[in-house]
């Protein structure tokens, strides 16, 4: 008799080695949760077949997922069987039906066809994301990351080079009928982004598309290749079905006509022309003649070098008079002195002079006068100090409140 079992799922084991092997099963585990919900075991031929019966049912669910039914009578396309069933009920349905049965019967002069030969099934492909094949097109945000850091990588090839001397390697050539074809872009500059109009040329397109659905190209002074723009963004509904505002930030859609019906519900009919999405329209657009410096023939990439600054170790003087001051100067930069306002007040000796003036009056003389201001001085300096001393005395014996009142506990 074996010492080695699993009192959780029943079961007895030769050795110690299998007994851990069967402690990391699904099957211990799944007995494990059963025991939690205080459900009896299952042996192991029940457990493969309920994973069995598990997989079959996950299996049904992602074909059905991924089945579409289409109604020839009626030329629509259902995503579900179910939305298919709440069709065939319909009251349109049963007309067109009707309609499409007799069409039949006119030309083929034999029976009606049955609703199994009206509806066909078929299995839809997953589609990739429009942001992974705008990538693959060598477009979008994607793409734009892909270049510069494909640039970073080439730069430090061409560094090593110079160090190192690599041996050439032969690339496996790929065939062509591996990738996937990216299909051409069915609109062109005369083709409205936004619906089915075709003008006669690129200006009264662009004209249709801003009467009619108030899209205008951003900078247009600054654009120097609008054909180029119209036919990338062209590319970009068409092909890819993105929404030229969400730019793979909002909704997937899968169809030209569902990305159109969005730009044109949600107010869409515009570009996204700002923060990382410049990048992405870079190459249609030149802004070097808004530069301040800009010169006739100079190279907008060229560096630039900056004026030297003066200023010392406390304060930098930038070249149009502004001054940056170190941060120990704090304090001072936050006073707010005013040129006109004194500093000191000036002392008021109007009664002073009233006083000399009544002396004088009584005969006193000159040097009386100096001898009598000096002893004014003094007594109003005696008058501070002594109440001075009084505050300091009235403070040390709590005989500043004059009118006192017990605190009695009542």
């Amino acid at each position: 008799m074996s010492h080695f079992t699993c009192l959780n799922c029943d079961a007895r084991f030769a050795s110690a080695d299998v007994q851990r092997d069967h402690y990391k099963t699904d099957w211990h585990r799944y007995n494990l949760k059963r025991r939690v919900a205080q459900l009896p075991p299952v042996t192991a031929e029940e457990f493969q077949q309920r994973v069995l019966s598990a997989r079959s049912a996950t299996d049904a669910a992602l074909e059905e997922q991924n089945l579409s039914v289409y109604c020839q009578a009626c030329r629509r396309q259902f995503g579900s069987q179910k939305a298919h069933d709440n069709h065939l009920n319909s009251r349109k349905h049963k007309e067109l039906l009707a309609r499409f049965e007799r069409d039949q019967m006119t030309a083929s002069g034999g029976s009606a066809s049955t609703t199994a030969s009206v509806c066909t099934r078929s299995v839809l492909e997953p589609r990739p994301h429009p942001a992974l094949a705008a990538a693959a097109a060598g477009k979008g945000r994607l793409a734009f990351a892909e270049r510069v850091a494909k640039a970073d990588d080439d730069q430090e090839m061409d560094e090593d080079e110079d160090d190192e001397e690599f041996e050439d390697i032969e690339e496996e050539e790929v065939d062509s009928d591996e990738w996937d074809k990216i299909p051409e872009n069915p609109l062109t500059e005369r083709d409205c982004l936004f619906c089915a109009h075709n003008s006669e040329d690129l200006v009264e397109n662009l004209k249709h598309m801003s009467v009619a659905h108030s899209f205008f190209i951003p900078d247009t002074e600054y654009c120097t290749d609008i054909e180029g723009l119209l036919y990338y963004l062209g590319e970009k509904v068409a092909n890819y079905f993105i929404c030229l505002f969400c730019n793979d930030r909002g909704k997937t859609f899968y169809s030209l006509d569902a990305v159109r019906k969005h730009m044109v519900d949600k107010g869409h009919c515009q570009m996204l022309h700002e923060g990382v999405a410049l990048a992405e329209y870079a190459e249609y657009y030149d802004y070097s003649s808004s530069y301040p410096d800009n010169k006739e023939g100079m190279d907008i990439d060229d560096e630039v070098v900056p004026d030297l600054l003066d200023g010392d170790e406390y304060q930098l003087v930038l070249p149009s008079g502004a001054v940056i001051g170190h941060r120990s100067l704090l304090r001072y930069y936050r006073q707010r002195l005013r040129p006109e306002r004194a500093v000191v007040l000036q002392k008021s000796d109007r009664k002073l002079h009233r006083v000399l003036s009544e002396y004088r009056a009584l005969g006193w003389t000159h040097t009386q006068q100096l001898s009598a201001a000096r002893k004014a001085r003094d007594i109003h300096l005696m008058k501070r100090v002594q109440s001075k001393w009084q505050m300091k005395l009235g403070c040390k014996a709590n005989k500043l409140q004059k009118h006192y009142r017990a605190q009695v506990l009542i």
